[in-house]
């Protein structure tokens, strides 16, 4: 039974650990938010949910050894420059080779660079979450000073009919 609880331990958690990290802090998260009464508890629970998300979509879009995806088109200008200066001239030979070479030359491997579009995301998604965040919190003022308190329970029993002012 050791042998077996071992190797689960080296073939599933440990290559992805930090995976695992994630969709612990989102349990805490989701646990904070279903569970508790006070509502900033709530908005404390939301805010590790939301940042296990984004460390999730970071974690995703990391690639090892990946260059950042700046693509010149420098080689690209020295291309249309000789080929208006073929133009130019009497003949304009173009071969099957040369054409196969000019593909190549634009081939862009993708495995080689990093996709940006995750991060940007999660930069996006962090300037909402704060924004919630901090709208959340000024409502929750509202909120204390509407009702006094900012337990749920005792904020659903003053609104019920007939609950104490």
């Amino acid at each position: 039974m050791d042998i077996i609880i071992a190797s689960f331990i080296e073939e599933v958690i440990v290559p992805k650990f930090n995976y695992w990290i994630y969709v612990i802090l989102m349990m805490i998260g989701l646990f904070a938010m279903i569970t508790k009464n006070n509502l900033i508890k709530k908005l404390i629970g939301m805010a590790i949910f939301q940042t296990a998300i984004i460390l999730l979509y970071v974690s995703v879009g990391v690639k090892s050894e990946a260059n950042i995806p700046i693509i010149s088109h420098h080689g690209h200008q020295e291309h249309v420059e000789n080929a208006q200066d073929e133009k130019h001239s009497s003949k304009l030979e173009v071969s099957t080779d040369d054409k196969s070479d000019k593909s190549d030359h634009h081939a862009i491997d993708k495995d080689k660079f990093a996709n940006p579009l995750p991060h940007v995301l999660m930069l996006t998604a962090i300037v909402v979450g704060v924004s919630t965040l901090g709208l959340a919190l000024a409502i929750s003022q509202k909120v204390h000073g509407s009702f006094g308190t900012l337990e749920e329970d005792e904020i659903l029993d003053q609104l019920k009919p007939g609950g104490h002012d």
